[in-house]
């Protein structure tokens, strides 16, 4: 096959990486490290100190913290959480959070 015949259809980065993301079937995955990658920006610093372990299986996000009394005030705000994190991802990444 030569360089010519090929189909040079030129389009966004953009919409490139998101054909991408999609034909391989990794737009959860790349969605989930967004989310834990910008942790500090969505939960705060004071939250984010007290973090020690994030990662998410299926449609749970599994937070270890260091501190029991942000955990239990965190686990009382749970749903909003969830919105939140949901908000930040444009999608709905996470059905449950589980507080450690």
């Amino acid at each position: 096959m030569s360089a010519t015949s090929r189909k040079t259809k030129a389009q966004p980065l953009k919409e490139a990486l998101s054909g991408f993301l999609k034909a391989y079937q990794l737009e959860d995955k790349y969605h989930q490290t967004y989310l834990m990658a910008h942790w500090e920006s969505v939960m705060g610093t004071p939250i984010a100190k007290r973090t020690s372990n994030l990662h998410i299986q299926g449609k749970v996000l599994f937070v270890t913290l260091d501190s029991s009394a942000l955990r239990h005030e965190l686990s009382l705000a749970k749903s909003k959480l969830i919105e939140k994190l949901n908000t930040f991802a444009n999608q709905p990444l996470l059905d449950d959070i589980v507080f450690k």
